[in-house]
């Protein structure tokens, strides 16, 4: 029973490792504020043309200014989101199983 619950320790290290670096490189490779950038850079873009509409009296419409968002939603798509939803529902319980394992030991004194 000992060697099954270091396989699931080791796994869910490897996994929690995993992870962890594949935010950091993200993180590094600057993803997230490139996309944070673009979002800024549109919305620039869209203030200039407001001004310029109020300057020249034109009708504003909130609608002339703020970006259409496009669904890429399909079947793929809609069963590769249930699919990270069921993983992370079973990786919170398996954590959350783990943590009170933990609790157990260190409060048992062994």
């Amino acid at each position: 029973m000992k060697v099954k619950g270091k396989n699931v320790v080791r796994f869910l290290l490897l996994v929690i490792v995993i992870l962890f670096f594949s935010l950091y490189f993200s993180m590094a490779s600057g993803y997230f504020e490139y996309n944070e950038g673009k979002k800024t850079t549109l919305t620039e873009e869209a203030i200039e043309r407001f001004e310029k509409d109020v300057a020249e009296g034109k009708e504003i419409s909130a609608d002339n200014y703020l970006e259409k968002e496009v669904n890429y939603s399909n079947r793929f798509s809609k069963v590769g989101m249930k699919l990270s939803t069921y993983i992370e529902k079973g990786f919170n319980k398996m954590m959350n199983a783990f943590f009170r394992e933990i609790e157990k030991t260190v409060n048992s004194g062994g």
